[in-house]
């Protein structure tokens, strides 16, 4: 029997995110953001975000479905991001799921977020290698992971952040240096023309799998705010934080993949977009010879395509739906890619 087409929801924070996928290969897919809303605040506000989802949702769904070529009814599975994520931005994803999943009388499978950025890949680069080491690097997490069965086996990790991540890194950074929001993108504009030898800042837990970013962090602020009164040279500033970022990432990485003795690296999430990140991620793969794998730049950040991917090996690997009483879980660990969290007795599901 063909596989069913899977309809994914992503709006675990400022974009609504809808994928429509079928046997590992992405239909179509749309993507609305709230991201302009929150830039004069600096961050993402809860609140803003939610209702920004709840408007963008059904137009949303409409646009990946006209994209695809396909009606609502030719949807067999719906996933949804669970967790981890804004408490109100993933009821309104999920209520939205739930909703299409019972009209349409199709099973609803849970997903945890970070799962589906690994499962991004999967939709340029076909299934991935068993085992192979995964890099997750977004604006609130960084893990390095070792990742088999990704519908079947628990995934295991090698190290996580221990305060910020390196997204955060950049935005609270670029804060500093007078940039704007996001940070990501508005520090690797800047170091373009900058000197990434130009400020000596620090490499974090230089022996270990985990990553720190907080006193990088400190540190590149520190250097900003001892030119008070004299111009900024924030080109330098900027190339000297992303190649310190870019250098911790990948040398741990890279040393993971031969300590596990695994010969394929995957890089994903929102900071894989990262110009730094990619190219000194490819010089040092080729030279350890280790196959690198990155997903396009439409698919590193939020997206429903990846959830839609993740629902599709769940689909294909016969796991169970989820049940009637799904809930969220804003601070969900990352275990398995289900990610099926119920209501607790007392409370209203979602």
């Amino acid at each position: 029997m063909a596989s069913p087409v899977v309809l994914g929801i992503e709006s675990s924070c400022d974009e609504t995110g809808v994928g429509l996928v079928r046997h590992g290969r992405l239909l179509g897919q749309a993507l609305a953001s709230s991201m302009d809303e929150h830039a004069r605040f600096g961050g993402v506000v809860p609140e803003i975000a939610a209702r920004a989802h709840l408007h963008a949702l059904t137009p949303v769904v409409r646009r990946a479905l006209d994209e695809a070529g396909l009606r609502l009814s030719d949807v067999g599975a719906v996933a949804v991001t669970t967790g981890p994520g804004l408490a109100g931005a993933l009821q309104v994803g999920l209520a939205g799921a739930k909703a299409l999943a019972y009209s349409l009388g199709v099973p609803l499978h849970g997903v945890h977020h970070l799962a589906g950025h690994v499962a991004a890949d999967t939709l340029e680069h076909g299934p991935l290698p068993d085992p192979c080491v995964v890099l997750i690097v977004s604006g609130g997490h960084t893990s390095l992971l070792l990742v088999r069965d990704l519908a079947r086996d628990p995934i295991v990790h090698l190290g996580d952040t221990l305060d910020d991540a390196a997204g955060e890194c950049f935005d609270k950074v670029a804060r500093a240096f007078g940039l704007p929001y996001p940070g990501g993108p508005a520090i690797d504009r800047a170091a373009r023309a900058g000197d990434p030898r130009a400020v000596p800042l620090p490499r974090p837990l230089p022996g270990s799998y985990d990553f720190s970013f907080s006193g990088l962090k400190t540190a590149a602020a520190r250097w900003a705010e001892a030119h008070a009164g004299r111009a900024l040279p924030v080109a330098d500033g900027a190339a000297s934080l992303q190649e310190a970022v870019a250098d911790v990432l990948t040398r741990k990485a890279v040393a993971a993949c031969r300590a596990h003795g695994v010969a394929t690296l995957v890089v994903v999430g929102g900071v894989a977009a990262n110009s730094r990140v990619r190219a000194l991620a490819e010089e040092r793969c080729q030279a350890a010879g280790i196959t690198l794998r990155v997903p396009p730049l439409r698919l590193c950040t939020d997206n429903g395509a990846m959830i839609a991917a993740v629902g599709d090996l769940l689909v294909r690997a016969g796991a169970a739906p989820a049940p009637l009483d799904v809930s969220i879980d804003p601070s969900a660990p990352l275990e398995y890619a289900a990610l099926h969290p119920v209501a607790a007795p007392g409370t209203a599901a979602a």
